[in-house]
């Protein structure tokens, strides 16, 4: 299992809102598949998937904030 986290958005970004998940539970995602949009106070962004493999689980809600660099999903790996 891996934790997707938060990436910096901007150099003075220090937080994101989620405000939509673009994958559920149990998706099947590519290395790139856009995961998530995120909002800070300069931009909207998506948020991609580092590696391949199945959302095992969402650990931000809709409208929630949440810091850059913490989880926000769990993927589990191809062939693990």
């Amino acid at each position: 299992m891996t934790d997707v986290l938060l990436p910096k958005l901007g150099e003075m970004t220090e937080d994101a809102i989620v405000i939509e998940w673009l994958v559920e539970v149990g998706d099947r995602v590519l290395v790139g598949t856009p995961l998530a949009m995120v909002d800070t106070d300069k931009v909207e962004a998506e948020v991609p998937s580092p590696i391949g493999g199945t959302v095992t689980e969402l650990r931000v809600k809709v409208d929630e904030e949440v810091a850059v660099g913490s989880p926000i999903c769990t993927i589990e790996e191809e062939g693990t």
